[in-house]
Protein backbone atom coordinates (compact mmCIF):
# COMPACT_ATOMS: atom_id res chain seq x y z
CA UNK A 1 0.00 0.00 0.00
CA UNK A 2 1.01 3.51 -1.12
CA UNK A 3 1.15 6.26 1.08
CA UNK A 4 1.74 10.03 0.06
CA UNK A 5 0.53 12.94 1.90
CA UNK A 6 -2.18 10.97 4.13
CA UNK A 7 -3.97 9.47 1.38
CA UNK A 8 -3.88 6.11 -0.58
CA UNK A 9 -2.46 6.31 -3.44
CA UNK A 10 -2.59 2.80 -4.75
CA UNK A 11 -1.69 -1.29 -4.07
CA UNK A 12 0.80 -3.78 -5.25
CA UNK A 13 0.96 -3.04 -8.95
CA UNK A 14 -0.11 0.15 -8.82
CA UNK A 15 3.35 0.71 -7.06
CA UNK A 16 5.54 -1.01 -8.94
CA UNK A 17 8.40 1.21 -9.97
CA UNK A 18 7.98 3.91 -7.03
CA UNK A 19 10.58 5.07 -4.35
CA UNK A 20 9.63 5.42 -0.97
CA UNK A 21 10.84 7.54 2.28
CA UNK A 22 10.12 5.14 4.67
CA UNK A 23 8.98 1.83 4.14
CA UNK A 24 7.02 -0.66 6.58
CA UNK A 25 6.63 -4.19 7.05
CA UNK A 26 4.29 -6.43 8.95
CA UNK A 27 5.12 -10.02 8.06
CA UNK A 28 2.56 -12.08 8.77
CA UNK A 29 -0.18 -9.29 9.88
CA UNK A 30 -3.23 -8.26 8.27
CA UNK A 31 -3.98 -4.88 7.45
CA UNK A 32 -7.60 -3.47 7.61
CA UNK A 33 -9.54 -0.28 7.37
CA UNK A 34 -9.43 1.78 11.08
CA UNK A 35 -12.24 1.53 13.28
CA UNK A 36 -14.73 3.86 13.40
CA UNK A 37 -16.93 3.81 16.49
CA UNK A 38 -19.94 5.65 15.52
CA UNK A 39 -21.39 6.22 18.86
CA UNK A 40 -19.20 6.87 22.57
CA UNK A 41 -18.37 9.62 25.30
CA UNK A 42 -15.04 10.38 24.80
CA UNK A 43 -15.14 13.41 27.12
CA UNK A 44 -16.90 11.64 29.89
CA UNK A 45 -14.54 8.33 29.97
CA UNK A 46 -11.66 10.67 29.65
CA UNK A 47 -12.50 12.46 32.35
CA UNK A 48 -13.64 9.15 34.57
CA UNK A 49 -10.17 7.88 34.31
CA UNK A 50 -8.98 9.58 37.00
CA UNK A 51 -12.36 8.13 39.10
CA UNK A 52 -12.63 5.48 41.11
CA UNK A 53 -13.12 2.45 39.14
CA UNK A 54 -15.94 0.50 40.63
CA UNK A 55 -16.34 -1.90 37.93
CA UNK A 56 -14.31 -4.38 39.66
CA UNK A 57 -15.76 -4.17 42.85
CA UNK A 58 -17.46 -7.26 44.33
CA UNK A 59 -20.22 -6.35 47.17
CA UNK A 60 -21.79 -3.49 48.70
CA UNK A 61 -18.58 -4.11 51.91
CA UNK A 62 -16.14 -3.84 48.76
CA UNK A 63 -17.93 -0.90 47.46
CA UNK A 64 -17.75 1.40 50.50
CA UNK A 65 -13.93 0.08 51.22
CA UNK A 66 -13.11 1.61 47.63
CA UNK A 67 -15.10 5.21 48.55
CA UNK A 68 -13.55 5.07 51.93
CA UNK A 69 -9.75 5.03 50.60
CA UNK A 70 -10.72 7.66 48.06
CA UNK A 71 -12.09 10.18 50.85
CA UNK A 72 -9.40 9.38 52.95
CA UNK A 73 -6.93 10.13 50.08
CA UNK A 74 -8.59 13.52 49.36
CA UNK A 75 -8.45 14.40 53.40
CA UNK A 76 -4.66 13.79 53.39
CA UNK A 77 -3.13 14.72 49.98
CA UNK A 78 -1.61 18.34 50.24
CA UNK A 79 -3.24 20.93 47.82
CA UNK A 80 -6.89 19.16 47.71
CA UNK A 81 -9.58 21.24 48.82
CA UNK A 82 -11.98 20.55 51.50
CA UNK A 83 -15.28 20.61 49.02
CA UNK A 84 -13.07 18.33 46.40
CA UNK A 85 -15.60 15.47 45.43
CA UNK A 86 -15.69 11.69 45.62
CA UNK A 87 -16.49 10.12 42.03
CA UNK A 88 -16.57 6.87 40.86
CA UNK A 89 -17.53 5.27 37.73
CA UNK A 90 -18.99 1.72 36.48
CA UNK A 91 -20.92 1.15 39.39
CA UNK A 92 -23.46 -2.23 37.85
CA UNK A 93 -25.99 -3.25 40.57
CA UNK A 94 -25.95 -6.68 39.32
CA UNK A 95 -22.23 -7.02 40.79
CA UNK A 96 -23.72 -6.33 44.17
CA UNK A 97 -26.64 -8.63 43.92
CA UNK A 98 -28.98 -5.97 42.28
CA UNK A 99 -28.51 -3.80 45.21
CA UNK A 100 -27.75 -0.01 45.27
CA UNK A 101 -25.73 1.74 48.03
CA UNK A 102 -27.14 3.01 51.21
CA UNK A 103 -27.33 6.76 50.56
CA UNK A 104 -27.13 6.57 54.76
CA UNK A 105 -23.61 4.51 54.51
CA UNK A 106 -22.36 6.92 51.87
CA UNK A 107 -23.21 9.92 54.15
CA UNK A 108 -20.87 8.34 57.01
CA UNK A 109 -18.25 7.72 54.61
CA UNK A 110 -18.00 10.85 52.63
CA UNK A 111 -19.23 13.37 54.91
CA UNK A 112 -19.83 16.84 53.90
CA UNK A 113 -17.92 15.96 50.59
CA UNK A 114 -19.81 15.53 47.10
CA UNK A 115 -20.23 12.86 45.84
CA UNK A 116 -21.19 11.50 42.18
CA UNK A 117 -20.87 8.23 40.83
CA UNK A 118 -21.78 7.20 37.51
CA UNK A 119 -24.05 4.19 37.13
CA UNK A 120 -22.35 1.92 34.26
CA UNK A 121 -25.49 2.98 31.82
CA UNK A 122 -25.11 6.44 31.98
CA UNK A 123 -28.68 6.93 32.80
CA UNK A 124 -28.44 6.61 36.81
CA UNK A 125 -26.19 8.26 39.39
CA UNK A 126 -25.69 7.84 43.09
CA UNK A 127 -24.58 10.43 45.59
CA UNK A 128 -24.83 11.11 49.17
CA UNK A 129 -27.24 14.07 51.16
CA UNK A 130 -24.19 16.42 51.35
CA UNK A 131 -24.96 16.67 47.12
CA UNK A 132 -28.48 16.52 47.26
CA UNK A 133 -28.63 19.44 50.11
CA UNK A 134 -26.08 21.65 47.36
CA UNK A 135 -28.52 20.58 44.55
CA UNK A 136 -31.56 21.77 46.44
CA UNK A 137 -33.37 18.57 46.84
CA UNK A 138 -34.44 19.12 50.46
CA UNK A 139 -35.86 22.63 49.61
CA UNK A 140 -39.28 23.34 50.02
CA UNK A 141 -41.36 22.81 47.37
CA UNK A 142 -38.66 20.87 45.32
CA UNK A 143 -40.15 18.57 42.04
CA UNK A 144 -38.42 16.44 40.12
CA UNK A 145 -37.69 17.50 36.62
CA UNK A 146 -39.16 16.35 33.62
CA UNK A 147 -37.60 13.31 32.24
CA UNK A 148 -36.23 11.98 35.57
CA UNK A 149 -36.29 11.38 38.84
CA UNK A 150 -34.50 11.64 42.51
CA UNK A 151 -35.83 8.10 44.01
CA UNK A 152 -36.98 7.80 47.13
CA UNK A 153 -37.49 4.91 49.84
CA UNK A 154 -40.80 4.63 51.57
CA UNK A 155 -40.26 7.10 54.17
CA UNK A 156 -40.13 10.03 50.96
CA UNK A 157 -36.30 10.27 52.06
CA UNK A 158 -33.88 10.13 48.46
CA UNK A 159 -32.38 6.81 48.32
CA UNK A 160 -28.86 8.73 46.62
CA UNK A 161 -30.29 7.05 43.07
CA UNK A 162 -30.64 9.73 40.52
CA UNK A 163 -32.58 8.85 36.96
CA UNK A 164 -32.37 9.99 33.76
CA UNK A 165 -32.39 13.95 33.32
CA UNK A 166 -32.27 14.66 36.93
CA UNK A 167 -28.93 13.67 36.65
CA UNK A 168 -28.11 17.51 35.55
CA UNK A 169 -28.92 18.16 39.25
CA UNK A 170 -25.40 17.09 40.09
CA UNK A 171 -23.48 17.85 36.81
CA UNK A 172 -25.08 20.86 37.00
CA UNK A 173 -22.99 21.96 40.13
CA UNK A 174 -20.05 20.21 38.27
CA UNK A 175 -20.20 22.35 35.06
CA UNK A 176 -18.95 24.01 32.72
CA UNK A 177 -15.38 21.66 33.13
CA UNK A 178 -12.61 23.83 31.74
CA UNK A 179 -11.14 23.50 28.25
CA UNK A 180 -8.03 22.47 29.79
CA UNK A 181 -9.99 20.03 31.02
CA UNK A 182 -11.56 18.45 28.70
CA UNK A 183 -8.28 19.02 26.57
CA UNK A 184 -6.66 16.71 28.96
CA UNK A 185 -9.51 13.70 29.03
CA UNK A 186 -9.85 14.07 25.20
CA UNK A 187 -6.17 13.38 25.38
CA UNK A 188 -5.88 10.34 27.77
CA UNK A 189 -8.77 8.90 26.22
CA UNK A 190 -8.02 8.79 22.19
CA UNK A 191 -4.68 7.52 23.16
CA UNK A 192 -6.37 4.58 24.37
CA UNK A 193 -8.76 4.51 21.18
CA UNK A 194 -5.44 4.35 19.10
CA UNK A 195 -4.52 1.48 21.05
CA UNK A 196 -7.53 -0.34 20.09
CA UNK A 197 -7.24 0.83 16.13
CA UNK A 198 -10.22 3.16 16.24
CA UNK A 199 -9.29 6.02 13.88
CA UNK A 200 -12.58 7.86 13.94
CA UNK A 201 -15.20 8.07 16.25
CA UNK A 202 -18.75 9.82 17.20
CA UNK A 203 -19.18 11.98 20.03
CA UNK A 204 -22.60 11.07 20.86
CA UNK A 205 -24.02 14.57 22.50
CA UNK A 206 -21.53 18.24 23.13
CA UNK A 207 -22.39 21.48 24.91
CA UNK A 208 -25.43 20.60 26.97
CA UNK A 209 -27.64 18.47 28.64
CA UNK A 210 -27.01 16.14 31.11
CA UNK A 211 -24.27 14.92 28.64
CA UNK A 212 -22.28 17.81 27.78
CA UNK A 213 -19.51 18.97 29.95
CA UNK A 214 -18.91 22.70 28.61
CA UNK A 215 -21.33 25.51 26.35
CA UNK A 216 -17.86 25.81 24.25
CA UNK A 217 -17.22 22.16 24.06
CA UNK A 218 -16.13 22.85 20.29
CA UNK A 219 -13.21 24.85 21.49
CA UNK A 220 -11.78 21.91 23.55
CA UNK A 221 -11.86 19.69 20.85
CA UNK A 222 -9.95 22.59 17.96
CA UNK A 223 -7.18 23.29 20.87
CA UNK A 224 -6.57 19.15 21.85
CA UNK A 225 -6.40 18.90 17.30
CA UNK A 226 -4.04 22.23 17.38
CA UNK A 227 -2.15 20.52 20.44
CA UNK A 228 -1.74 17.44 18.61
CA UNK A 229 -3.39 15.41 21.70
CA UNK A 230 -6.89 14.54 19.60
CA UNK A 231 -5.32 11.17 18.39
CA UNK A 232 -8.44 9.99 16.34
CA UNK A 233 -10.83 12.02 14.10
CA UNK A 234 -13.78 13.19 16.05
CA UNK A 235 -17.58 14.16 14.74
CA UNK A 236 -19.44 15.83 17.42
CA UNK A 237 -23.23 15.53 17.79
CA UNK A 238 -24.76 19.04 19.37
CA UNK A 239 -27.26 18.05 21.67
CA UNK A 240 -31.21 19.74 20.76
CA UNK A 241 -30.98 21.54 24.10
CA UNK A 242 -27.60 23.08 22.67
CA UNK A 243 -29.80 24.51 19.68
CA UNK A 244 -31.67 27.70 19.62
CA UNK A 245 -34.80 29.33 17.61
CA UNK A 246 -33.42 30.96 14.14
CA UNK A 247 -34.46 32.89 11.90
CA UNK A 248 -33.95 33.69 8.16
CA UNK A 249 -35.15 34.42 4.65
CA UNK A 250 -38.48 33.54 4.34
CA UNK A 251 -38.11 31.42 1.56
CA UNK A 252 -34.97 29.44 3.84
CA UNK A 253 -36.03 26.49 5.63
CA UNK A 254 -37.94 25.37 4.02
CA UNK A 255 -40.08 28.50 3.12
CA UNK A 256 -41.03 29.20 6.29
CA UNK A 257 -37.74 30.89 7.41
CA UNK A 258 -37.60 29.27 11.15
CA UNK A 259 -35.91 26.47 12.55
CA UNK A 260 -33.39 25.42 15.64
CA UNK A 261 -29.88 25.64 14.95
CA UNK A 262 -26.45 27.50 16.03
CA UNK A 263 -25.50 30.64 15.01
CA UNK A 264 -24.29 31.66 11.44
CA UNK A 265 -26.37 28.82 9.68
CA UNK A 266 -23.60 26.70 10.65
CA UNK A 267 -24.84 22.64 10.50
CA UNK A 268 -23.86 19.43 10.11
CA UNK A 269 -20.69 18.71 8.07
CA UNK A 270 -18.90 21.68 8.78
CA UNK A 271 -15.41 21.19 9.53
CA UNK A 272 -13.03 19.12 7.97
CA UNK A 273 -11.14 15.44 8.10
CA UNK A 274 -10.31 15.79 12.00
CA UNK A 275 -13.03 17.41 13.70
CA UNK A 276 -16.63 17.77 12.73
CA UNK A 277 -20.14 18.20 13.24
CA UNK A 278 -22.59 15.40 12.47
CA UNK A 279 -26.12 15.11 13.75
CA UNK A 280 -28.33 16.80 16.21
CA UNK A 281 -28.39 13.80 19.13
CA UNK A 282 -31.53 13.80 20.88
CA UNK A 283 -32.45 11.80 24.10
CA UNK A 284 -36.03 10.01 23.68
CA UNK A 285 -35.90 7.36 26.74
CA UNK A 286 -33.67 5.93 29.28
CA UNK A 287 -31.70 2.75 29.68
CA UNK A 288 -32.24 -0.79 29.51
CA UNK A 289 -30.54 -1.37 32.21
CA UNK A 290 -32.41 1.00 34.23
CA UNK A 291 -35.38 -0.36 33.50
CA UNK A 292 -36.20 3.26 32.35
CA UNK A 293 -35.85 2.95 28.47
CA UNK A 294 -39.74 3.10 26.86
CA UNK A 295 -41.29 0.07 26.00
CA UNK A 296 -44.52 -1.89 24.88
CA UNK A 297 -44.74 -4.03 27.43
CA UNK A 298 -43.47 -3.80 30.90
CA UNK A 299 -40.07 -5.41 31.74
CA UNK A 300 -39.98 -8.95 33.18
CA UNK A 301 -39.81 -8.79 37.16
CA UNK A 302 -40.84 -4.94 37.05
CA UNK A 303 -44.67 -4.95 37.48
CA UNK A 304 -46.50 -1.50 35.83
CA UNK A 305 -43.22 -0.53 34.57
CA UNK A 306 -42.68 0.26 31.02
CA UNK A 307 -40.09 3.08 31.15
CA UNK A 308 -41.10 5.96 30.09
CA UNK A 309 -40.42 8.62 27.15
CA UNK A 310 -38.05 11.96 28.55
CA UNK A 311 -40.25 14.69 27.11
CA UNK A 312 -43.97 15.08 25.86
CA UNK A 313 -44.26 12.92 22.27
CA UNK A 314 -45.50 16.15 20.65
CA UNK A 315 -42.70 18.72 22.06
CA UNK A 316 -40.56 16.08 20.75
CA UNK A 317 -41.83 16.14 17.22
CA UNK A 318 -42.15 20.06 16.85
CA UNK A 319 -38.33 20.46 18.24
CA UNK A 320 -36.86 18.06 16.83
CA UNK A 321 -38.68 19.03 13.29
CA UNK A 322 -37.79 22.83 13.98
CA UNK A 323 -33.70 21.36 13.75
CA UNK A 324 -34.76 19.18 11.00
CA UNK A 325 -36.43 22.22 8.69
CA UNK A 326 -32.66 24.15 9.35
CA UNK A 327 -31.02 20.98 7.45
CA UNK A 328 -29.82 19.41 10.67
CA UNK A 329 -29.70 15.32 10.17
CA UNK A 330 -31.12 13.75 13.12
CA UNK A 331 -29.82 10.96 15.65
CA UNK A 332 -32.40 9.91 17.86
CA UNK A 333 -31.76 7.89 21.35
CA UNK A 334 -34.33 5.35 21.21
CA UNK A 335 -33.45 2.09 22.86
CA UNK A 336 -37.38 0.80 24.13
CA UNK A 337 -39.66 -0.10 21.19
CA UNK A 338 -41.86 2.41 22.10
CA UNK A 339 -39.86 5.17 21.94
CA UNK A 340 -38.36 3.38 18.60
CA UNK A 341 -41.99 3.98 17.64
CA UNK A 342 -41.70 8.01 17.69
CA UNK A 343 -38.49 8.31 16.69
CA UNK A 344 -39.24 6.21 12.93
CA UNK A 345 -42.21 8.41 12.85
CA UNK A 346 -40.97 11.86 13.22
CA UNK A 347 -37.63 10.95 11.28
CA UNK A 348 -40.13 9.22 8.15
CA UNK A 349 -42.17 12.38 8.70
CA UNK A 350 -39.50 14.68 8.23
CA UNK A 351 -37.72 12.82 5.38
CA UNK A 352 -41.31 12.59 3.71
CA UNK A 353 -41.80 16.90 3.98
CA UNK A 354 -38.07 18.10 3.55
CA UNK A 355 -36.32 15.49 2.16
CA UNK A 356 -32.91 14.10 2.99
CA UNK A 357 -30.36 16.53 4.60
CA UNK A 358 -26.15 16.06 4.63
CA UNK A 359 -25.57 13.32 6.79
CA UNK A 360 -28.16 10.10 7.02
CA UNK A 361 -30.46 10.27 10.03
CA UNK A 362 -29.95 7.75 12.49
CA UNK A 363 -31.82 5.89 15.85
CA UNK A 364 -28.83 5.21 18.12
CA UNK A 365 -29.41 2.01 20.21
CA UNK A 366 -32.24 0.80 18.64
CA UNK A 367 -31.98 -2.13 21.45
CA UNK A 368 -35.25 -3.61 21.74
CA UNK A 369 -36.50 -3.70 18.31
CA UNK A 370 -39.56 -5.28 16.94
CA UNK A 371 -39.73 -7.15 13.87
CA UNK A 372 -41.95 -4.98 12.19
CA UNK A 373 -39.62 -1.78 12.76
CA UNK A 374 -36.73 -3.77 11.37
CA UNK A 375 -38.64 -3.51 8.06
CA UNK A 376 -40.18 0.20 8.57
CA UNK A 377 -36.36 1.45 9.25
CA UNK A 378 -34.97 -0.34 5.71
CA UNK A 379 -37.43 1.01 3.46
CA UNK A 380 -37.04 4.57 5.10
CA UNK A 381 -33.04 4.63 4.89
CA UNK A 382 -32.73 5.27 8.25
CA UNK A 383 -28.99 4.23 9.91
CA UNK A 384 -28.87 2.45 13.88
CA UNK A 385 -26.10 1.84 15.80
CA UNK A 386 -26.51 -1.05 18.07
CA UNK A 387 -23.85 -2.30 20.79
CA UNK A 388 -22.44 -5.69 20.11
CA UNK A 389 -19.93 -5.12 22.51
CA UNK A 390 -23.25 -4.73 25.53
CA UNK A 391 -23.84 -8.89 24.49
CA UNK A 392 -21.15 -10.25 26.81
CA UNK A 393 -21.39 -8.50 29.89
CA UNK A 394 -24.66 -7.19 30.11
CA UNK A 395 -26.56 -9.53 27.96
CA UNK A 396 -27.66 -11.79 30.68
CA UNK A 397 -29.57 -8.61 32.37
CA UNK A 398 -31.03 -7.61 29.51
CA UNK A 399 -32.74 -11.15 28.75
CA UNK A 400 -33.85 -11.03 32.02
CA UNK A 401 -35.20 -7.92 31.69
CA UNK A 402 -37.23 -8.64 28.72
CA UNK A 403 -37.52 -12.24 29.12
CA UNK A 404 -37.88 -15.07 26.54
CA UNK A 405 -40.12 -14.01 24.14
CA UNK A 406 -38.50 -10.32 23.47
CA UNK A 407 -35.29 -11.77 23.87
CA UNK A 408 -34.88 -12.34 20.37
CA UNK A 409 -35.21 -8.32 19.82
CA UNK A 410 -32.20 -7.73 21.87
CA UNK A 411 -29.56 -5.54 19.93
CA UNK A 412 -29.88 -7.71 16.82
CA UNK A 413 -27.63 -8.15 14.25
CA UNK A 414 -28.06 -10.52 11.25
CA UNK A 415 -32.06 -9.69 11.46
CA UNK A 416 -30.72 -6.09 10.56
CA UNK A 417 -28.26 -6.66 7.77
CA UNK A 418 -30.70 -9.29 6.12
CA UNK A 419 -33.44 -6.45 6.17
CA UNK A 420 -30.59 -3.87 4.11
CA UNK A 421 -30.58 -1.87 7.28
CA UNK A 422 -27.36 0.27 7.74
CA UNK A 423 -25.63 -1.00 10.72
CA UNK A 424 -23.19 1.03 12.19
CA UNK A 425 -20.68 -0.93 15.10
CA UNK A 426 -20.28 1.54 18.45
CA UNK A 427 -19.37 0.89 22.00
CA UNK A 428 -21.21 3.54 23.75
CA UNK A 429 -18.30 3.95 25.76
CA UNK A 430 -18.06 4.48 28.74
CA UNK A 431 -21.01 1.98 28.81
CA UNK A 432 -18.94 -0.89 27.54
CA UNK A 433 -15.16 -0.98 26.79
CA UNK A 434 -14.27 -0.20 23.42
CA UNK A 435 -12.42 -2.89 22.43
CA UNK A 436 -13.48 -3.78 18.89
CA UNK A 437 -12.08 -6.99 18.45
CA UNK A 438 -14.01 -8.17 21.22
CA UNK A 439 -17.06 -6.57 19.87
CA UNK A 440 -16.63 -8.51 16.49
CA UNK A 441 -16.26 -11.60 18.30
CA UNK A 442 -19.73 -10.60 19.71
CA UNK A 443 -21.41 -9.96 16.54
CA UNK A 444 -20.42 -13.39 15.21
CA UNK A 445 -21.25 -15.52 18.26
CA UNK A 446 -23.53 -12.96 20.74
CA UNK A 447 -22.40 -14.84 23.61
CA UNK A 448 -23.58 -13.35 27.12
CA UNK A 449 -21.52 -13.98 30.36
CA UNK A 450 -23.42 -16.94 31.32
CA UNK A 451 -22.94 -18.44 27.68
CA UNK A 452 -26.37 -17.38 26.76
CA UNK A 453 -26.65 -16.91 22.39
CA UNK A 454 -28.44 -13.59 22.60
CA UNK A 455 -31.52 -13.86 20.30
CA UNK A 456 -29.80 -17.21 18.62
CA UNK A 457 -27.18 -18.27 16.63
CA UNK A 458 -28.97 -17.38 13.46
CA UNK A 459 -29.06 -13.69 14.89
CA UNK A 460 -24.68 -13.86 14.28
CA UNK A 461 -23.36 -11.93 11.40
CA UNK A 462 -20.78 -13.45 9.67
CA UNK A 463 -16.72 -12.32 10.37
CA UNK A 464 -17.06 -9.69 7.23
CA UNK A 465 -20.10 -8.24 8.10
CA UNK A 466 -19.01 -7.43 11.73
CA UNK A 467 -15.85 -5.87 10.43
CA UNK A 468 -17.85 -3.73 7.70
CA UNK A 469 -19.82 -2.29 10.90
CA UNK A 470 -17.12 -0.69 12.59
CA UNK A 471 -15.33 0.36 9.31
CA UNK A 472 -17.65 0.33 5.52
CA UNK A 473 -20.95 0.69 7.33
CA UNK A 474 -20.01 2.89 9.90
CA UNK A 475 -18.38 5.31 7.79
CA UNK A 476 -21.83 4.93 5.76
CA UNK A 477 -23.98 6.15 8.65
CA UNK A 478 -21.18 8.88 9.52
CA UNK A 479 -22.09 10.26 6.00
CA UNK A 480 -17.93 9.91 6.23
CA UNK A 481 -17.51 7.07 3.55
CA UNK A 482 -15.92 9.28 1.12
CA UNK A 483 -13.43 9.75 2.63
CA UNK A 484 -13.15 6.64 5.12
CA UNK A 485 -14.02 3.04 6.32
CA UNK A 486 -12.55 1.26 2.87
CA UNK A 487 -8.84 1.28 1.51
CA UNK A 488 -9.06 2.26 -1.89
CA UNK A 489 -7.04 5.10 -4.06
CA UNK A 490 -7.64 8.08 -2.44
CA UNK A 491 -9.30 7.72 0.39
CA UNK A 492 -7.78 8.33 3.97
CA UNK A 493 -4.73 6.48 4.86
CA UNK A 494 -6.46 5.05 8.31
CA UNK A 495 -5.65 1.65 8.71
CA UNK A 496 -5.13 -1.11 11.61
CA UNK A 497 -2.68 -3.72 11.61
CA UNK A 498 -3.52 -7.10 13.17
CA UNK A 499 -1.81 -9.69 14.32
CA UNK A 500 -4.26 -11.93 12.38
CA UNK A 501 -7.31 -12.33 10.00
CA UNK A 502 -10.49 -11.15 11.53
CA UNK A 503 -12.17 -12.74 8.96
CA UNK A 504 -10.75 -16.41 9.43
CA UNK A 505 -9.22 -16.16 13.06
CA UNK A 506 -11.25 -18.77 15.71
CA UNK A 507 -11.88 -16.01 17.88
CA UNK A 508 -11.46 -12.22 16.94
CA UNK A 509 -11.68 -10.96 20.24
CA UNK A 510 -7.53 -12.39 20.72
CA UNK A 511 -6.28 -10.74 17.86
CA UNK A 512 -3.83 -8.29 18.82
CA UNK A 513 -3.55 -4.23 17.84
CA UNK A 514 -0.01 -4.61 16.04
CA UNK A 515 -0.21 -0.44 14.76
CA UNK A 516 -2.93 1.90 14.45
CA UNK A 517 -2.23 4.70 11.82
CA UNK A 518 -3.89 8.03 10.97
CA UNK A 519 -3.29 10.01 8.00
CA UNK A 520 -0.50 7.21 7.07
CA UNK A 521 1.13 8.14 10.85
CA UNK A 522 1.04 5.67 13.29
CA UNK A 523 -1.28 7.02 16.45
CA UNK A 524 -0.36 3.89 17.96
CA UNK A 525 2.61 1.31 17.28
CA UNK A 526 2.97 -1.41 19.89
CA UNK A 527 6.63 -2.23 18.19
CA UNK A 528 7.79 1.00 19.88
CA UNK A 529 5.79 1.25 22.89
CA UNK A 530 6.84 0.17 26.38
CA UNK A 531 4.68 -0.63 29.05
Amino acid sequence: MGILNGRVVGFDEQIEGCTAAEIEDFPGATIVPGFIDAHCHTTWWGLGLSAVDMQEARGLNSLYELLETETRRLASEPGVELGAWVKGTGFNHKHHEGQFPDIRRLDELTGDRPLYLRHVSGHLSITNSATLRLAGVFEPGFSDPDGGAVLRDVDGYPTGVIEESAQALIQNLLLPYSVAQIVQALDDATSRYAEQGITSFTEAGIAAGWIGHSPIEVQAYQQAHRDKRLHARAQLMPTLDALHPLSGHATDMHDTGRGRGIDLGIGAGFGNDWLSLGPVKVFMDGSLLGATAAVTEDYCGHPHNSGYLLDDPQTYRERVTDVYRAGWPIALHAIGDAAIDLAAEIIIDCQDRFGRNALPNRIEHFGISRPDQVALIAQAGIAVTPQAGFIGPLGDQFAELVGVEREGWLYRGRTLVDAGVIVAGSSDLPVADNNVRRALQSSVDRKTENGLVLGGPHEGMTPEEALRSYTEWAAIATGTIDSRGTLVRGKLADFVVLSGSPLTSADIGTLDVIATAVDGHFSFDSRTTTN
